[in-house]
């Protein structure tokens, strides 16, 4: 049960970046953004840590934290902002994260030796078919013939960053303290994006409502919450099972939009969002083991 309502509500949480990206961008640079948010979740975990008296990892621990904060914070969210700020549609840059489980489960396979029964590539396969039907409409308005390639590479250099951070989880350092490690790993994020708010140059700050507002929710809710679940459920779960929860959060986002800024979703998309609900459950699901399964926690 504890499993359960730790992936429902991380899927929650971690839907509404696309909804917070999009209301706080035009009134702030994003890499100026993702740089203070980084930050200032830094300090929020560190003061957590300091409290659970969680100790700083050191030596080798230390340097694969700020690794993995670098990939799946820092280089993750800077490049995928980076690319929708220049021309990459947002439904496409969705659908390209669908790839982020697939990525995962082969480097599972290669790196980690997982085996993984059919029916988890079978569920991968089902939602990823599931992601597409939701976005479609959203791609065929946007079109694909524009978009230029630096923006292309820059997405898909992201989702590789998120698939590398998402396995280091799963390595020596999952024995250290969630708050002490979303802390260390957020600092090597915010590192990350501070360096490219320098080299871009553009420090866009309007101080309206809307941007405190998005930013307040990126660093208590997606940051501080959404990412200490992200790193819970790699430890508990595996990496592939979890990122396979990252299929569900396009069709959320989609259903979030609609619900916030009225935009449309038709029989497609809501048959996308079955499709893609069954091949997570499918993927997730348990059977019988085999010799040589790897068999996690719940």
């Amino acid at each position: 049960m504890l499993a359960f309502l730790a992936s429902a509500l991380f899927v929650l949480i971690w839907s509404t970046g696309f909804i917070v990206a999009r209301a706080v961008v035009p009134h702030g640079s994003p890499e100026l953004v993702l740089a203070v948010r980084l930050a200032l979740v830094t300090l929020v975990l560190g003061a957590a840590a300091l409290c659970a008296r969680q100790a700083l990892p050191r030596g080798k621990r230390l340097a694969l934290h700020l690794a993995a904060g670098a990939m799946l914070h820092g280089v993750y969210l800077t490049l995928s902002w980076w690319a929708v700020d220049h021309g990459m549609p947002a439904g496409i840059m969705a659908l390209l994260g669908a790839l982020q489980p697939l990525m995962v489960a082969v480097a599972s396979v290669i790196f980690l030796h997982e085996h993984l029964p059919a029916r988890a590539w079978t569920g991968l396969g089902v939602a990823i078919v599931g992601v597409g039907c939701v976005l479609a409409p959203a791609i065929e308005r946007s079109g694909t013939g524009s978009i230029a390639i630096l923006p292309a590479v820059a997405a898909l250099l992201a989702i590789m960053g998120m698939a590398a951070g998402t396995l280091i989880q799963r390595g020596a350092i999952a024995g250290d303290g969630i708050a002490i490690s979303g802390a260390v790993q957020n600092g090597g994020g915010a590192l990350v994006a501070i360096a490219a708010a320098l080299f871009m140059g553009e420090a866009r700050w309007d101080n309206s409502a809307m941007l405190w507002v998005g930013l307040g929710w990126s660093v208590l809710g997606l940051s501080a919450a959404g990412l200490s679940l992200l790193v819970w459920l790699v430890r508990h779960q595996g990496p592939t099972r979890m990122s396979m929860l990252l299929l569900l959060v396009p069709p959320l986002a989609a259903v979030e939009a609609w619900l916030i800024f009225g935009e449309k979703l038709g029989p497609v998309q809501l048959g996308g969002f079955a499709l893609a609900l069954g091949g997570v459950l499918l993927g997730r699901s348990r059977g019988k083991p085999r010799a040589g399964d790897v068999v996690e926690p719940a």
